[in-house]
């Protein structure tokens, strides 16, 4: 992508990706209590007063309101428009690195609900049934799309269904060994569903490879928050954003990581 297409596209694709983020605010606060995610129009979560259309603006009406409701003065919670920045960031780098294609519709798809699951499990530890199992059949109707466009549909929705089977069996083998060496359970049955939706989207080698990141880095996490004395041996911790954070490193860069490993114990002869 050239810098004049960038500088011209890019800060649409940047505020669309915010707007998307605000909804995911929506979605993440209303999911886990039952709420409607469309009534009541968004409001000061202290004082209930609807927000107006300047201050319902995405990053810039918090900014414009400096943290405070305009009503109440009460603080709002400066993580709205982190999550907002955040994702339209994220829309940002594929747009980047996927341009004018059906990638990055997708890509975009299920970033917002990778968004959604890792926070709503970082609140609640729970790993909504309705996201996990909607992300898997639009991860399955994405790979006969990429099918459909390539003339393999068959082949394509075979990969994604077996990647999806895949993910479940790997994270009920994860989490049945961490349950026994532990002696408690390791994994939430949420964590092996995520496992399968993003094995319908990305196939049975990004899988892998989120599956390794996550561990990986949940692994660190842990043993820092242990060293530090902020978490024990048994106290428990949400791991679906450490898989969100896999797949999202696997999307951007998990093509090289595969072919640097290859170099690195199977070079050539």
């Amino acid at each position: 992508m050239d810098l004049l297409t960038a500088a011209i596209t890019l800060p649409f694709v940047f505020a669309f990706g915010a707007c998307i983020g605000s909804f995911l605010n929506v979605v993440i606060y209303r999911l886990p209590e039952g709420l409607s995610l469309i009534h009541p129009p968004s409001r000061c979560p202290h004082c209930e007063h609807p927000l107006g259309k300047t201050e319902n603006v995405p990053v810039f009406g918090w900014l414009w309101l400096r943290g405070r409701c305009r009503w109440c003065r009460a603080p709002i919670s400066v993580r709205y428009p982190l999550i907002e920045a955040v994702t339209g960031l994220l829309f940002c780098l594929v747009f980047w690195q996927y341009q004018f294609t059906l990638l990055t519709v997708g890509y975009w798809v299920l970033i917002s609900w990778l968004v959604a699951l890792a926070m709503i499990d970082f609140d609640t530890m729970t790993l909504p049934g309705v996201l996990t199992k909607s992300g898997l059949l639009l991860g399955l109707i994405f790979q006969g799309v990429m099918g459909w466009q390539t003339g393999q549909t068959p082949e394509y929705l075979m990969l994604g269904i077996v990647s999806a089977v895949l993910g479940i069996w790997l994270f009920d083998l994860i989490g049945l060994s961490g349950t026994f060496i532990l002696g408690q359970q390791a994994l939430g049955g949420g964590d092996s569903k995520l496992a399968a939706m993003l094995g319908a989207w990305l196939g049975w080698k990004y899988l892998l490879v989120t599956s390794f990141l996550a561990c990986l880095v949940g692994s660190l996490f842990g043993m820092g928050g242990m060293v530090l004395g902020l978490l024990d041996r048994r106290h428990p911790f949400p791991f679906g954003p450490f898989l969100a954070l896999g797949a999202m490193l696997s999307l951007f860069w998990g093509e090289r990581m595969i072919s640097t490993y290859i170099q690195m114990f199977f070079p050539l002869q």
